[in-house]
């Protein structure tokens, strides 16, 4: 005997005993307006990076190097007056070395909690905005591949500060000359610290460096020093939405600087 299909009782905001109303929603703000930003800007970031990513090409002009490029791993990076330049692999068959590095900051970002309540909402409408029904029947939330994977954000936590030491170096090269004399300065220098200073805060803002300052404590008052630890990063935490965005134009505009220069479209200007 052939089943009969039954049909699906209603999901999302049509289950029964959930208020029915006809509306989509009841707002009468400009809500779409944060989503849509959230899409442009990280598209065009998205464009931007991976241009810059496969390019391939003037990532370094001495003293200054790309944060898309460094540590360069590669064994066909340019040559880096005391740069990171640690060539651990080989020249990977003319592939960017920019690829090998940019997985991990990406990484730390495209899981961190801020960004994915951003793409979430701009990209996907789960939901478009507060008070506004998602388009979806169904939420599984992160419980199934491939959102389960979200939950490696407190691993790429450690990456990201291994990379910001490594930009934090960068920048001071930047206190040098082209011709590796220390105890100068450069636009490129407040370039780069400016991006490093963005980068740290928003690091150390992470909800997952949060937790692990102060997290599974049961009595403060037995650890003054990490509670202290705690409330500090607890400040910043506050703030975590702006310093990520703030980080991520911060970034891009630190490598664009550095393209410029080592393009000769423009000369960094030398303060002394």
């Amino acid at each position: 005997m052939a089943s009969i299909e039954r049909p699906r009782p209603p999901a999302g905001v049509h289950t029964p005993g959930r208020a029915a109303i006809p509306a989509r929603h009841l707002r009468t703000d400009r809500w779409w307006l944060a989503p849509t930003v959230t899409v442009v800007v990280l598209t065009a970031f998205v464009v931007y990076s991976t241009w810059r990513a496969f390019a391939n090409a003037d990532y370094y002009a001495a003293p200054y190097v790309s944060p898309f490029y460094s540590p360069c791993l590669a064994s066909d990076c340019v040559p880096m007056r005391g740069g990171a330049d640690l060539a651990v692999f080989g020249p990977w068959w003319g592939i960017s070395p920019a690829l090998i590095v940019l997985i991990f900051p990406l990484g730390f970002r495209l899981t961190c909690y801020y960004y994915r309540k951003a793409y979430y909402r701009g990209f996907w409408s789960a939901p478009p905005a507060c008070a506004v029904a998602e388009p979806h029947a169904r939420y599984t939330g992160e419980t199934r591949l491939p959102l389960v994977l979200q939950n490696v954000h407190r691993y790429f936590f450690y990456f990201a500060l291994a990379f910001a030491v490594i930009l934090s170096y960068d920048a001071a090269l930047g206190f040098r000359d082209p011709a590796g004399h220390w105890g100068h300065m450069g636009l490129g220098t407040l370039v780069l610290l400016a991006n490093i200073a963005l980068i740290w805060a928003y690091t150390l803002s992470c909800h997952s460096c949060r937790h692990i300052v102060g997290g599974r404590l049961k009595h403060f008052s037995r650890h003054p020093v990490r509670y202290r630890m705690w409330t500090w990063v607890s400040r910043l935490n506050a703030h975590h939405m702006a310093l990520a965005w703030a980080s991520l134009v911060g970034v891009a505009v630190a490598d664009l600087y550095v393209y410029l220069v080592a393009s000769g479209a423009f000369a960094d200007p030398r303060f002394f």
